[in-house]
């Protein structure tokens, strides 16, 4: 990060997580034996029939605040017992701190409620949403006017740099995120890389009023819930200014020579 430092990378992550009941075998509040109605009503939703573990999500925020954690929402997600929270804007290397801290608290505010908390990215499989780490990038020539240009040029190197990103966007080298992202359930496949305005199945969504406005941020749909910000955030810094994104040279074969 000392390398671009002059760029001021600022980072915000969105964690999404699964809260479990005690004995850590199914999501919280959900029929021990069978499932909650389908996907549909849960999302940022109200009422005790749709959300399950506010208090632990309520409790988790006002600890991060105390904390100093730079925490900065929290809602339900897609799937009943899936929560999101928000941490950022942090410059460099920040990110990484500000998420690991939250994390731990987060499964120390649960263990008090009997609670467990599950960071896995496909957790039920079937037709429910998975849970991600949306990373949301800006620089300091991205928040200028006419920064989008920046953004679509970083667009062109992330295509280039597509596989290496899954490697580091879960603690698996990829096989975690395999499970999620299956071009479903508002993710891309995890086979190509595209990026759009407003587009939940991209792989990078541009926000529709930086489209706009010309300049400001993009969001990284792809890193895993259970990923590390350190490699999340070292992996697109590279991209963007540290390495070599040019696609490689076509080769004349009409000039190659064999000699026997």
């Amino acid at each position: 990060m000392d390398l671009v430092k002059d760029q001021q990378p600022w980072f915000g992550i969105e964690q999404e997580y699964t809260l479990y009941d005690s004995n850590g075998r199914h999501p919280y509040k959900w029929p021990e034996h069978g499932y909650p109605g389908p996907q549909g009503p849960y999302y940022c939703g109200v009422g005790s029939n749709r959300v399950y573990g506010r208090e632990v999500v309520e409790a988790h925020y006002r600890a991060c605040l105390y904390a100093g954690v730079k925490i900065a929402g929290s809602n339900a997600e897609v799937m009943p017992s899936q929560w999101e929270y928000q941490v950022g804007p942090c410059e460099g290397i920040e990110m990484g701190d500000h998420l690991w801290v939250s994390r731990w608290i987060l499964c120390r505010v649960a263990e008090e409620f009997n609670i467990n908390v599950n960071f896995d990215p496909k957790p039920m499989e079937g037709d429910w949403n998975g849970a991600g780490c949306h990373t949301n990038i800006s620089t300091k020539d991205m928040r200028a006017a006419g920064g989008l240009k920046h953004i679509e040029a970083a667009m062109a190197k992330f295509e280039l740099k597509h596989d290496e990103h899954i490697k580091a966007y879960d603690p698996n080298g990829g096989a975690d995120n395999a499970r999620r992202l299956t071009g479903r359930h508002e993710t891309a496949s995890i086979k190509e890389f595209k990026y759009g305005v407003a587009d939940r199945g991209a792989s990078v969504r541009i926000p529709r009023h930086v489209a706009a406005l010309g300049y400001g941020y993009f969001e990284d749909r792809r890193p895993s819930s259970n990923s590390d910000p350190y490699d999340v955030t070292s992996r697109i810094v590279k991209t963007m200014f540290l390495e070599e994104t040019k696609p490689p040279a076509m080769v004349d074969t009409n000039e190659i020579t064999i000699e026997c």
